[in-house]
Parts: structure tokens; sequence; C-alpha cells
């Protein structure tokens, strides 16, 4: 049954710290119900909804510019990183982390630490969008792995050993604003976790809201909690087929709305009997909130596919006119110029080489196709290193932190509302 439990901490034994970091006293812990066949009755209007918002998730299949679904996805995936990164302090710019992606195929010099970090969260991020959305099933270890690669400068990897807790002191759980599950108790809730990823009890934006929501309590890590969780949704959603691709931003829209979040986390963390009614209604007010924040992602992401698509028909005016001038004809659609512009939303930084890695043809005509995109003000030259000449789609990075900021509105609009968190000064409209 879940609950409350309180506890004791001695912090006498701790030196060297102000009074304030050695208190001892009595602190409450939380330890949840088993997530895998919870029972639980969602009101009618809340299975209409879920059913309504999954329908418009769906729908981001067939919206106009889905050609360019995996571009978007990809955009997504690096403002989650970069919005992520944010919020810890670390703040390398779109372009550096552009940069920094293309460093682990083609390294070259002067690529910032921090972007570097960041590059190997989208990589780790994607990974888990594919490697862990096909797998036959999730195990404890492969979310342990998630973790790792996530964070792999921290010193602890794997379930933790200790207590943790959210908020407060940083040495002691008395002014805590939640106190996860004992240490002992955390093998067995993430062997019961990974079971409901593997099932499909729920509707599949229902089972994402539960698993994200009962794998915060659990808090297995010592670090990394938020965004393992955050992964975590796109995994089940993906599994469960809603987004062939992860370009559902819910983690994003969460991240906005923090307070309400956190509301919302709370009221799961029901106390007494799993079909009570704290627990029915603490779980429902959790499940409305992410419906909601689904509702405006998969609006979010319909709004950025038709802004990649408008970018696209810009720069293929562009092109045109170029050509028209110099008595050309439209570029072929199999041409390394034309198939650069479909390719560009996805990787906004190029070489010569990883346009001929990325398109699989002759060294020549992935430069050509470059210089040409440059010449039409499509592409910025910008040396990389000696003898390495990158080339930059600016436009990509305006909309990407347009876009960035746009998710950290409340109102999802900045001039309704500024954003709310950590986000790039703002670009040049797209």
């Amino acid at each position: 049954m879940a609950g409350w439990s309180q506890d004791w901490w001695d912090g006498s034994s701790v030196s060297g710290l102000p009074a304030r970091d050695r208190r001892s006293g009595d602190y409450r812990r939380y330890l949840p119900d088993p997530l895998a066949g919870r029972p639980f009755h969602a009101p009618v209007w809340l299975e209409r909804k879920a059913a309504a918002v999954e329908r418009r998730v769906r729908d981001l299949g067939s919206a106009p510019g889905v050609e360019g679904r995996e571009g978007v996805a990809r955009f997504l995936l690096r403002s989650e990183a970069i919005a992520s990164s944010r919020i810890e302090g670390i703040a390398p710019s779109p372009q550096q982390v552009a940069l920094a992606e293309l460093a682990q195929e083609e390294p070259f010099a002067g690529v910032a630490e921090q972007a570097r970090l960041v590059a190997n969260n989208i990589a780790v991020l994607r990974s888990a969008a594919s490697d862990l959305a096909t797998a036959d099933e999730v195990t404890v270890p492969d979310v342990e792995a998630l973790q790792r690669a996530l964070l792999p400068e921290e010193r602890y990897h794997g379930l933790r050993a200790v207590q943790n807790w959210i908020g407060g002191s940083s040495w002691h759980p008395l002014d805590a604003e939640f106190v996860p599950p004992p240490a002992a108790d955390v093998p067995e809730l993430m062997d019961d976790l990974v079971t409901a990823v593997n099932g499909s009890a729920q509707a599949p934006l229902v089972q994402a809201a539960l698993v994200h929501a009962q794998f915060e309590t659990i808090h297995p890590f010592t670090d990394g909690n938020g965004r393992v969780g955050r992964a975590l949704v796109h995994t089940v959603l993906r599994r469960r087929g809603l987004t062939p691709s992860a370009v559902l931003p819910v983690s994003l829209v969460l991240l906005t709305l923090g307070d309400r979040y956190v509301e919302g986390l709370t009221a799961y963390r029901y106390g007494g009997d799993v079909v009570g009614e704290e627990a029915r209604s603490g779980t429902t007010a959790w499940l409305d909130l992410f419906l909601e924040a689904a509702d405006v992602a998969a609006s979010q992401a319909a709004a950025l596919t038709a802004d990649v698509a408008a970018l696209r028909r810009t720069w293929g005016e562009r092109v045109k006119v170029r050509r028209d001038g110099e008595g050309r004809r439209a570029p072929r659609a199999d041409s390394a110029t034309a198939r650069l512009l479909r390719q560009l939303p996805e990787a906004p930084v190029l070489t010569a080489r990883a346009a001929q890695r990325l398109l699989g043809v002759a060294f020549d005509n992935a430069r050509s196709g470059l210089e040409e995109l440059a010449e039409a003000e499509v592409l910025q030259r910008r040396k990389v290193d000696r003898g390495t000449t990158a080339y930059l789609a600016g436009e990509v990075f305006d909309l990407l932190g347009h876009t960035e900021r746009r998710l950290a509105s409340t109102q999802w609009d900045t001039r309704l509302s500024p954003p709310v968190r950590p986000v790039p000064a703002r670009p040049q409209q797209p």
C-alpha cells in the first residue's frame, strides 16, 4: 500500500559543516505501489481527452512537410538536450552543439567541451529513441546504461545505494521537498517499472505518463533522473508506435509548466489504497496535465514541421533565382544540391566530407553542391580547422532558437508571455 513512512536522520557524525547542515531529526519518505498491473479506471472525460490527443499526435505523420520529419525529430531532440543543459548552467549555442556533433565523426580542433557534452546527450537520446524502442524488451540494465551514457562524467552510475532527496539541504533530507523510497526498495521497484514499460495495458500517452511519474517517484539514480525520465517518455511512445520518430516535445512543455508539473507529480503520490479516492483523483490530475502537455507538444511539432517546410521552399526559391540568372535549369531531384536542401534541417552544419558521407556521392559532387548553396546564400562558410571549411545553415539555428523560446513561454508565444526558463537570445525571426 502506497504511503509515507517516517525515519530518523543522524547528522551528528558529520564534521566540518555549519550547524544547519549537521542537523538530526525525523523526515518522511514515500514508497509507491507497484505500477505494473495497478488497477486504474479513468473517468470517461479523461479517456476521451486521451483519444483526442492521440489522434492529433498520429496526425503529425500526415501533416504538410512531413517528408522532413526526421529533420524535425533531430530538431526537437537537439532542443531538448540544449534546454536541459541550460537548466544545469551549461549553455553552448546551437551552432557550437552542431559543430560538436559533426566533430564526433570528423574530428577537428576548437570544439568547446560544453558543446561536446550536449552533442553526446543528443547522440544518446537518438540511440534511446531507436535502440530501446525496437528492443524485444527494456531491462533495468538498459535504463542504467542510459543513465551512464547521458552522464558519462557522473561519479556514481547505476541504481543508488543511498537515500536521495529533492530540494532543501545538500547534506540532509529534513527540509526536502520530496524524499523517494529507501535504496533497498529501488531494485524491486525498477523491475516493476520496466515490466510496465514493456506492457500495453493503457493507451500509449497514459502509459508514458504513468511510467514517467513512477520513475521520477522512485528517483533511482543519484543524478540524471530528470534526463532519463524524459528519455523514457520517448521510449514508451515509440515502442507503442505513436511517434515513429521522437517528434513530440512533451518534455520541453513539462519543463515550461514547472510548478504545475511538480503539483501533478505530487498529486500522483497518493497514500492508502490503490483504488481509493486519493489514488484515483491524484492519478487523474497527473494524467490530465500530461495530456495537456502532449496536446501542446503536438501543436508545436506541427508548427515546427510547417516552419521547416516553409524554410525549404525559401531556399529552393533562392537557388532557382540564382540559376535563372545564369540561364540554368532547376537542380534535378537526385542532384547533390537538391538532396542537400532536403537534409539541411537535420544536418545544419556540414563539411564536404560530411556531405559526401550523408549523400553517398563523390567528394567533388558534395563540395559542388555545398558551394552552390553558399553562393545562393542558403549556407554560410566558416573555417573550422586548417584546410577545412564548414557550411552552416544559419536560418536553421534561427529557427531552432525561435522554437526553443516559444516552447519556454507559458502561452507558447513569446509575444504573449516571456520565456520562463533559460533560453538563447532572441534569434532572427524565421
